[in-house]
């Protein structure tokens, strides 16, 4: 197998190299104008990714990536690499502190910026949207008449595992940058679609022989963990479906003993030969 040249952008390691890093905002800036078109971003600050309640015994918030742009709008990038009980609630309750910090003492009228809360996706949320093969899925609040109440708050969710375009099939900024956030690790060289200057230095910040010893061995301990992560992720899956399966096959199967009882039933065989052909239990034959 031949050894990566690039970093897995979906380590804790690589996301920050390639968007974290102060040296790395012409990237975050890039991608959020492609994501985010009605909020064209000059220029942005990172903040202090931790945030705290209004007590010390608040729970706090921890961001990937908080920044906010130069007309003061607050954006949250977050990569979520496997499913997580009440994720959709833990993105509300991020959402609500770059709000709450807008507040002014004194004489303020409420009138508050836009937050954005992006989310980079490496699972499927099924159970939300059974029927769709949606990448983007873009939340705001909205009216009984469908219309948007608020357009300060929105959500972007990114389902990776639904992007499966080809290099050929890209035709936008944004599907570049899909691409190169999902195919990254798998590159030995740069694609002819992305010679231009922005993509050829995020390309050389992911090249892993330009980072120094230490930083190669943390890269190392975050693709351990996620590859322990994502492995102890599949084989979850995979177990819940097996038993699933099982569980459906006897199902099945009494299912089809009931049958056959039901018939020997009417056609008067006694209760002892229908309980040694079909081998169910007196309380199932009760039942029947």
């Amino acid at each position: 197998m031949m050894k990566a040249k690039y970093v897995n952008l979906f380590t804790d390691f690589g996301f920050k190299k390639i968007f974290g890093e102060e040296a790395s905002k012409p990237f975050l800036i890039d991608f959020l104008n492609s994501l985010l078109p009605e909020s064209q971003i000059v220029d942005l600050t990172f903040k202090d990714k931790e945030k705290f309640g209004q007590s010390e015994g608040d729970r706090k918030a921890v961001y990937d990536i908080y920044c906010q742009n130069s007309v003061g709008e607050h954006i949250i990038v977050e990569l979520q690499k496997a499913k997580q009980n009440y994720f959709k609630d833990r993105t509300i309750y991020y959402s609500s502190f770059p709000i709450q910090e807008q507040a002014q003492k004194g004489n303020w009228n409420y009138e508050l910026k836009s937050v954005y809360c992006v989310g980079i996706l490496d699972f499927k949320f099924e159970e939300d949207h059974p029927k769709t093969e949606d990448v983007i899925h873009t939340v705001q609040l909205k009216n009984q008449h469908n219309q948007v109440f608020y357009d300060k708050l929105k959500f972007v969710y990114l389902e990776m595992p639904h992007f499966n375009k080809t290099e050929n099939q890209l035709a936008t900024r944004l599907d570049k940058w899909l691409y190169f956030i999902k195919h990254t690790e798998d590159f030995q060289t740069i694609p002819d679609i992305f010679k231009d200057a922005i993509f050829e230095q995020a390309f050389e910040k992911a090249a892993i022989a330009n980072y120094s010893e230490q930083e190669r061995n943390q890269y190392a301990y975050s693709l351990k963990v996620f590859r322990d992560n994502k492995n102890t992720f599949d084989y979850a899956v995979e177990t819940a479906f097996d038993e699933g399966r099982i569980e459906g096959e006897k199902r099945g199967e009494k299912q089809k003993a009931i049958e056959i009882a039901q018939k020997m039933k009417l056609k008067g065989f006694s209760k002892k030969d229908i309980q040694d052909v079909s081998g169910l239990s007196d309380k199932d034959l009760h039942n029947i």
